[in-house]
């Protein structure tokens, strides 16, 4: 079949390429053949003292062929666009073919029925110009160094970094895709100094638009939490009850998101084989994947095999009501296809992945949230991911800082604390969801969520 809509591309050069690419493919011996093109222009520029410190201004990116021979999937990738690289293209891609043992069975997808329509592009080219963009990162320098006298000076990196991705896929069965987006994040890292006592955050911001980036609102935020932070201290080793505040939240399901992928499940890398259908949070809990998210950065119309993206409820009021899936694992598991297939690069191999990532928001803010906790600790970072968390067990051990909560309210500033758990326990332990969902890391997201008692190390 072919699939045209607004995702179908355009003839030009390339479509060209692509053409005469998979005719030879098909004349070389292989049974289907699939085209995917990823492209990437870059553009950032940061600041320092009201100058331009880096600027950039990059094209990346190449072309995969995949094809089925005999049932093997072969593969090949080039960055060239002319004859020779069609002539390298087939050759190794029947090469591939021909050393793969994998017994699995493989797919190259023909299309879905339809395909949502996403405005995912900036309403000017880049989200705005480079002069625009210039302007705004040392507009913000200079903001930000403005709001407090105890913030004298910025970290290493401040400024403006914008990005336009094009993904084409097209196959001899009558794949024809094609789609295009747009981001641009604006980054600020004042530093704060009383005496001998330094502290710093970071203030990060994402969105399509360069005019959708809210200076004011994430200067004061990062300049008021440096300044707060200064007298940050370790608080006493005990049993807490904790919210994670929405970046730490959203920094641990980062970290754990990949329990999810039904490639794991089958691999024996997730405690959530044979789970679907069972209760694994507090009924409080969504966890939903959208793809289709207005203004979110992983929203496209279709995943990286062409099949059509949907929104889905990884958990639905706690029950887990499926896992994430490409083709293979949804033939394996017996299901259908969940839009999740994805690819690190044009050059990587297939695999499963989450887009838009998020605990739905509840009802309450995080004020009302500390209100009902009454004693406890907020945390606000976590750090040391890679090396303090299993991904497979679940548990975690993490240097944390934050504040505590009194009565109620906000307290005094905590830092060099480990906070430890295991990330399914605490799921099953959530108490209440907040209403401040945000997505600090691009493709995570979550509001502050109370997620019961943890252990933490402090003094």
């Amino acid at each position: 079949m072919s699939t045209q809509n607004k995702t179908a591309f355009k003839n030009d050069a390339l479509d060209i390429f692509i053409g005469k690419l998979l005719a030879a493919a098909k004349a070389g011996g292989v049974d289907k053949a699939e085209a995917y093109l990823r492209k990437t222009e870059s553009f950032q520029s940061f600041v320092e003292n009201g100058e331009v410190s880096e600027y950039g201004v990059n094209s990346s990116g190449g072309l995969a062929l995949r094809a089925l021979v005999g049932g093997k999937m072969g593969t090949a990738y080039t960055e060239a666009f002319d004859d020779d690289a069609i002539d390298m293209l087939v050759s190794r891609v029947l090469e591939s073919a021909s050393l793969i043992e994998d017994p699995d069975e493989q797919f190259l997808f023909g299309g879905s029925a339809s395909y949502t329509e996403l405005d995912t592009l900036a309403r000017t080219p880049g989200g705005g110009t480079a002069d625009e963009k210039i302007k705004y990162a040392c507009d913000l320098e200079k903001l930000t160094l403005s709001l407090d006298p105890l913030v004298t000076k910025l970290g290493y990196q401040n400024g403006v970094e914008s990005t336009h991705t094009q993904v084409r896929i097209v196959g001899t069965n009558g794949l024809n895709l094609r789609h295009e987006a747009d981001g641009i994040a604006a980054i600020v890292m004042p530093v704060a100094k009383r005496g001998e006592r330094t502290s710093d955050s970071t203030g990060l911001r994402l969105a399509r638009n360069l005019s959708d980036l809210p200076m004011e609102e994430m200067a004061k935020e990062a300049v008021a939490e440096a300044v707060f932070m200064l007298d940050a201290a370790p608080c006493e080793s005990g049993s807490y009850e904790v919210i994670l505040r929405f970046d730490a939240m959203s920094m641990m399901l980062t970290t754990f998101q990949g329990v999810f992928s039904a490639e794991n499940t089958q691999k024996g890398l997730s405690l959530l084989k044979g789970k679907v259908g069972e209760a694994i949070a507090a009924p409080c809990v969504t966890l939903k994947d959208d793809p289709h998210r207005e203004g979110g950065g992983g929203s496209r119309p279709f995943d990286d095999e062409g099949v059509a993206t949907f929104p889905k409820n990884v958990i639905d009021g706690g029950k887990l009501t499926t896992l994430l899936h490409n083709l293979k694992t949804a033939k394996k598991d017996g299901v259908a296809a969940t839009g999740n297939a994805a690819k690190g690069s044009y050059a990587a191999t297939v695999k499963v992945a989450p887009s838009n990532f998020h605990f739905q928001p509840g009802g309450d803010g995080l004020d009302a949230l500390c209100e009902s906790m009454g004693e406890g600790l907020v945390i606000t970072d976590l750090a040391g991911t890679h090396a303090g968390a299993n991904d497979i067990s679940g548990e975690f051990s993490l240097l944390s800082k934050g504040y505590r909560v009194r009565g109620g309210k906000k307290a005094e500033p905590v830092e060099q604390i480990t906070v430890a758990g295991n990330f399914f326990d605490m799921l099953k332990h959530i108490k209440a969801v907040g209403s401040d969902l945000r997505f600090p890391f691009g493709g995570a997201g979550s509001p502050s969520v109370w997620v019961g008692t943890l252990s933490v190390a402090g003094k």
